[in-house]
């Protein structure tokens, strides 16, 4: 066998669309993803219906209002809101509570939110960005199910182990407001 034979085909390595598909998937799931998107999409119709021209056969009729500048501004404030949660996800309260007091002020600068849809559309994606929460990694290595020693206790949950030694029987309570002590929780300084 020379340098230059091939070596023999072995398992088939993923394809660069499997490897860059799941590297977006991985991307996608550490961040409010669909919020951003939401409220991204609801920023469109709020900024494009005011400047739209609907063509009913021969007749134009134009949907500009007086506060077309207001809805262009809401609609492009939106558009960032979005596309910030994707790429700054530490912002998502604020992000959130932002689409949302926009939506609601779009209802009467914007023909109506961008006649709902975009209303709606920022609404649910703002709600999306204020719940959303990091999530938690797994862990790696679980124990045996035949390892009877370690217990069974529920995921995330710590097992119950007795106290020992002196103080064993007393209360784990460190705030000091017991009532065997008599403290109802207002300390001094003094």
């Amino acid at each position: 066998m020379s340098a230059e034979t091939p070596a023999a085909p072995g398992p088939a390595a993923p394809g660069q669309f499997t490897v860059r598909r799941q590297q977006f998937r991985t991307w996608r799931g550490s961040r409010p993803f669909w919020a951003g998107l939401f409220i991204a999409l609801g920023g469109i119709p709020i900024a494009y219906f005011p400047y739209a021209n609907l063509q009913i056969g021969h007749l134009t009729l134009a949907m500009s209002t007086t506060a077309g500048a207001g809805s262009l501004i809401i609609g492009v404030l939106l558009v960032v809101l979005g596309i910030s949660l994707w790429f700054q996800k530490h912002v998502r309260v604020f992000a959130g509570v932002a689409a949302i007091l926009l939506a609601l002020v779009s209802i009467p600068v914007s023909n109506l939110g961008g006649f709902l849809i975009g209303f709606l559309f920022a609404l649910v994606g703002g709600a999306m960005a204020v719940s959303w929460v990091p999530g938690t990694r797994q862990r790696a290595a679980e124990p045996p199910a035949g390892d009877k020693s370690l217990g069974h206790t529920p995921e995330g949950t710590l097992p119950h182990v007795p106290q020992q030694g002196p103080g064993a029987d007393q209360p784990n309570d460190l705030s000091g407001t017991s009532p065997a002590n008599g403290a109802n929780g207002r300390h001094s300084a003094g």
